[in-house]
């Protein structure tokens, strides 16, 4: 059984105040672990506040919530991969569900993303999921496959690359509902197949989370799950209290 990862979104919540408020509750708490590995996905400006905080552990990972693909230039408002990394980040999202229904990302954005992030020597989260529209017409299937394929169709040799996958449904973004432990499982052994089929045995040990209003009450019976290899945490993961919660699951 690989080791668990489990991944905090503090989507546009928690500034560089708050941010370091919350590593400091967090970590005088949450101990060196050999067993799992814990990441924050701050927002860009809390990134510097976070990375500092850690002093160097290796359990627990600095991570920013978006890039772009450029390396640098005229495009304001805009983090590239390099600077995150300077930043202090080891691993960046793409193609959230709110990155590409929100904004409107799409795949061949995400594509150039996993990309940058790959050249820049920074670890990548690439999120794939369906609609309620989608997953009532049958489409999850085929469509999570196509998210896989086609977000790291930029990659030439994916196989030596630091990546993990985030399955999170849409409709249970936000909403208060989450997929049973059993269709999470279910659609994560698909996942599991395409990605063997793209890079074989390697596919064994690329972890896959599950993200969908998860929280404490209901993170334990999905990391039971079979295919389930931790959880990409919204909402519950803010606050520093109910994060340890999760994070010592």
């Amino acid at each position: 059984m690989k080791q668990p990862v489990l991944a905090a979104n503090w989507k546009m919540n928690n500034g560089p105040t708050a941010a370091k408020q919350f590593m400091d509750a967090f970590l005088a708490t949450y101990g060196s672990r050999d067993d799992r590995t814990v990441i924050i996905f701050a927002p860009a400006v809390s990134l510097p506040a976070v990375a500092g905080a850690l002093g160097g552990r290796s359990d627990v990972l600095a991570g920013v919530q978006n890039i772009y693909w450029a390396e640098k230039g005229a495009f304001t408002g805009e983090t590239s991969a390099t600077m995150a990394r300077d930043a202090g980040a080891r691993i960046t999202l793409v193609g959230h569900s709110e990155r590409r229904h929100v904004f409107g990302e799409t795949d061949e954005q995400c594509a150039k993303k996993c990309a940058a992030a790959t050249k820049a020597g920074l670890g990548f989260m690439l999120c794939i999921g369906e609609t309620i529209e989608q997953r009532e017409a049958g489409e999850t299937e085929r469509l999570v496959k196509r998210q896989l394929r086609e977000g790291v169709a930029q990659i030439e040799n994916l196989i030596s690359v630091d990546f993990s996958i985030a399955y999170e449904p849409v409709w249970a973004i936000g909403t208060g509902l989450t997929a049973s432990a059993g269709d999470a499982s279910a659609i994560h052994t698909v996942i599991r197949s395409e990605l063997r089929d793209m890079i074989g045995t390697r596919a064994n040990e690329i972890p896959i989370l599950y993200g969908g209003s998860v929280n404490s009450s209901n993170a334990a019976g999905l990391l039971r799950a079979p295919e389930i290899d931790g959880l990409l945490v919204g909402g519950a993961s803010v606050d520093a209290s109910s994060w340890l919660t999760i994070a010592q699951t």
